[in-house]
C-alpha cells in the first residue's frame, strides 16, 4: 500500500458520506457543498 500525502497540493477526489457527491479539489473541503455532509478522501481506503 502506498502512503498518501494529506498535505499535497494536487487535485484529489473527495466523496460525501451523506449524498455520494464527488468533487475533485486541491484541499480538503471539510463538508459537502451540496448537502453539508462529511467528506472523505477517496484515495484513502475505508477500513
Amino acid at each position: 500500500m502506498r502512503d498518501i500525502d494529506l498535505e499535497s497540493n494536487e487535485e484529489t477526489p473527495y466523496e460525501c458520506f451523506e449524498c455520494g457527491n464527488i468533487i475533485v479539489v486541491e484541499n480538503n473541503p471539510g463538508q459537502c457543498p451540496d448537502c453539508g455532509g462529511p467528506m472523505r478522501n477517496r484515495l484513502i481506503p475505508l477500513e
